[in-house]
Parts: structure tokens; C-alpha cells; sequence
């Protein structure tokens, strides 16, 4: 673990938030790059800057399906004054034999295939006759259908000026531009530039793999029949869906029983297909609080400096935590609360920026805006301790969700954002300007 963050004097002493999360980011180190084929990359990150090989379009090309033209042969062309044109073929998208266009000439052509030699605009079908001698049409015959449509002549309606419905060459991004700044998380409309480009494969920190598994005998998968005593699990379906939504690829692993040596087995196993390993649950100082039964060593001489320490923090909910690292390849793990709403702030304080770390991103944090409450009473808060309370955040104005309990899930799934109420602060009055951490 890292020595950056400033350690409580006594094992008893409260850790701040902000000494936890600078002991998290200053251990973990983002992922070796590798090379993925475009698809296997979307939401990783590029490593890389990627300039621009050829331009795009490569060459002057129809935006519409019409004739190629010459500009001086439209000039003046009405419905009742069509200029009449020699069509001598079709320019189709694709590679073929290239169209000449002379004075007198047209020649049909689709979207996206490229300009004629001697063409300088394109006049849409919907402007001519489609060579059938009648009044405007709305579209081509199809040219397996009527092949002699390429041939005749055609009457258009209306002038065109130069380079009209054409897309010049290098109009999107010219040959040598950078097209993807490296630090660039690669979504759909950028997997389509690098494809555009002729990228095949690009190089990227991988989405980091991430492991979350609950423990607590009460728990019980849902779907099933609830005996006396038990409750569903919740956390793990929360916590992987955050994962998920962090950008790392997440494995949800059953609820584990109250028994360390299956927890440390398990945690064992998993280590194969982990880039971090999220516990909740079992972190507190109760008799079945297994996670600190079963992680609470400093490591054995194959796995030196492994091992997970736990604290107690200075915030309310989330005061206890375990941070540290396990296994061969030291694989950082965070251990969680195991109440709802504490296992899930301390994933958006803690995890989250973790994942955004290994991703290679700059920017892990969730973005924060200042906002006035809007309340029917003061907020009450422990004084030496920040406290992070649900709240629905619009229009500058924030509003408490629920109350401060920390099981509280219903109210949980109806907040969009964290109030944070300082240490310094045992109360906050209703008018008064809070800081919120945006959940959307």
C-alpha cells in the first residue's frame, strides 16, 4: 500500500476520506496495454494518438443518387425548358471502369460513388424526367430491371451550381489530422473512425476485470423462497452493475456463508480471471464478520507484502473498509460495508475511481457541482464526520432522499446524487449551498 496517505496515529484513530482514497489510487497502477481488434476495444481506453492515413472522403463523391453534370449544360434549366442531356452511363459506388463527362453529357449516379472526370455537380433525380420523357420522378429504375435507364437521354428541371451535392475529398478529416487523441475512451462513433481510416486493430488499456462477491449466510439468491431470517442479495447485483458501469467488465459471484476458510477458497479461485476484487460485507467487529477473519494477515513467504489491512474512516455510512492486495500478482482488493447504501457509496467514493485507474483515464472521479438545498428541515450530521446522504439534484437545487439510514435501498434507487456534508458541519440549514457528487 502506498505511504503517501497520511496514516491515524493509533489503530484505533479514524482514517479520513481522502487519506483512504490516496492509499487506493497511489497502489494501483493501470493496465499494460495490448492490442484488440476494434470490436474487442469499445470502452477501453487508447494508448495511442491516431493520425489520419488517407482522407475522408478519398475522393470527390455524390451526397445524392441524380446525374452527373456539367454546370454550363443546366444553366437556365426549367420545367418548361429542360435541358435535355445524352446519358452515357452510370457512375455506381464501388470501383469500375470511369465515366468521361463531354459537353452535352450526363450520367447517373449514386450516393457515394465517386465524381466523374469532367463533371462539376450533381443534379438529384428527383430534379429530372429519370429518362423516361415525362415530368419529375422520384427515384431510379432499377438498374438490373431497366439496364437501358444508363442509356438515352434525360430532361433536368433545375440548374445546378458547381460542386453541388458533392462531398469533396479530405471534407471530413484530411490526410495527417489526428483523428483520436490517445486518453480517448473508444465508444461506437469512434470504433467507426478508426474502421473509416482502415484501422484493424488498435492499442488500448484493456477494461479491467473485476470481481464482486457478498458474504453472509442470510443471503439468498434472488428468485428464490426467503426462509426465517434470510434477505436477498442485493449488494453484488448493485456493486456489478456499477462495475459495469464504470467500464470494467464485472463477475458477480455468489453470496458466500459465514465461514472464512470457503471465503478465502473463493477469493483463491477467482484471482484466475481478477484485476480487482471487491468484497461486501463482513468488515465490521461482529462475531461473523468474515472478511476480516479470512483477510486479516500480512501475507506468508509466497506472497510477500500481500495482505488486507482494515480501518475505520471519519464518514457516515461506510465507516468500516479494508483495502490491500492478495494473491501471487498482488491483485488490489477493496473490502466493503456490508450495509446497501454503504457498500454502494463507498463504490462510487473508493471502486469506482479504482477501475477508472486501471483503465488509464486521467479523470476517475464522478463530476461535483455546488447546489442549494432544498429542505423542510436542517440536515443533521456527526460532527468528524463527512457524511454522504441521497438526494435528487436538478436545476442548481438538491433535495434529501430518504433519511440517513444506511439499508435504506428503496430510497437509494430514487437518488441521482451524494450530498456532502463536511466534517466540520454537525448541521445544514434548508437555503444553504452543499456540494453534491453526481450519480447520473
Amino acid at each position: 500500500m502506498s505511504s503517501a496517505a497520511t496514516r491515524p496515529a493509533g489503530p484505533d484513530d479514524l482514517w479520513s476520506v481522502d487519506d483512504h482514497l490516496q492509499d487506493i489510487l497511489g497502489s494501483i497502477r493501470p493496465l499494460e496495454p495490448i492490442e484488440l481488434q476494434l470490436l474487442d476495444a469499445l470502452g477501453c481506453v487508447l494508448v495511442d494518438d491516431i493520425t489520419v492515413p488517407v482522407s475522408l472522403p478519398p475522393f470527390d463523391n455524390s451526397s445524392m443518387d441524380g446525374y452527373a453534370v456539367r454546370v454550363a449544360d443546366v444553366e437556365g434549366a426549367s420545367e418548361e425548358f429542360p435541358a435535355v442531356l445524352e446519358v452515357v452511363g452510370d457512375v455506381a459506388a464501388g470501383p469500375g471502369v470511369p465515366v468521361r463527362i463531354g459537353p452535352g453529357q450526363a450520367a447517373r449516379i449514386m450516393t457515394g460513388a465517386p465524381l466523374p472526370p469532367g463533371a462539376e455537380a450533381v443534379v438529384p433525380v428527383e430534379w429530372t424526367d429519370g429518362g423516361l420523357g415525362a415530368g419529375p420522378v422520384t427515384g431510379m429504375r432499377s438498374r438490373s430491371l431497366a439496364p437501358e435507364g444508363a442509356e438515352g437521354q434525360v430532361r433536368v428541371h433545375r440548374p445546378a451550381e458547381a460542386r453541388a451535392h458533392v462531398r469533396a475529398k479530405g471534407s471530413d478529416v484530411k490526410a495527417g489530422a489526428l483523428a483520436l487523441e490517445a486518453g480517448t475512451v473508444l465508444g461506437p462513433p469512434q470504433i467507426a473512425l478508426l474502421a473509416a481510416i482502415g484501422r484493424g486493430t488498435v492499442r488500448v488499456r484493456p477494461r479491467p476485470r473485476v470481481v464482486v462477491l457478498s458474504t453472509g449466510s442470510e443471503l439468498v439468491q434472488p428468485g428464490e423462497a426467503l426462509a426465517n431470517g434470510q434477505i436477498y442479495d442485493s449488494n453484488s447485483f448493485a456493486l456489478t452493475a456499477a462495475a459495469r458501469d464504470a467500464g470494467a467488465i464485472a463477475y458477480r459471484v455468489g453470496a458466500v456463508a459465514d465461514d472464512a476458510d470457503v471465503l478465502r477458497s473463493t477469493i483463491e479461485d477467482q484471482l484466475i480471471r481478477a484485476d480487482l476484487l471487491v468484497t461486501t460485507g463482513g468488515v465490521s467487529v461482529g462475531a461473523y464478520d468474515v472478511v476480516k477473519e479470512a483477510l486479516s494477515y500480512a501475507g506468508d513467504e509466497d506472497e510477500p507484502g500481500s495482505g488486507v489491512e482494515f480501518r475505520k474512516l471519519a464518514m457516515q455510512p461506510g465507516k468500516p473498509q479494508g483495502f490491500g492486495s492478495i494473491g501471487p500478482d498482488h491483485t488490489p482488493l477493496l473490502a466493503l460495508p456490508g450495509n446497501p447504501v454503504s457498500s454502494y457509496v463507498s463504490f462510487e467514493l473508493f471502486v469506482r475511481p479504482a477501475i477508472r485507474t486501471l483503465m488509464g483515464l486521467d479523470d476517475v472521479h464522478r463530476p461535483r457541482a455546488r447546489a442549494t438545498l432544498t429542505a423542510d428541515a436542517p440536515l443533521r450530521s456527526p460532527k468528524g464526520r463527512r457524511q454522504f446522504l441521497r438526494g435528487s439534484y436538478a436545476d442548481g437545487k438538491v433535495t434529501p432522499v430518504g433519511g440517513a439510514g444506511s439499508h435504506l435501498v428503496a430510497a437509494l434507487a430514487h437518488a441521482d446524487a451524494l450530498i456532502v456534508v463536511p466534517e466540520d458541519a454537525d448541521s445544514v440549514e434548508p437555503g444553504a449551498e452543499v456540494e453534491v457528487v453526481l450519480l447520473g
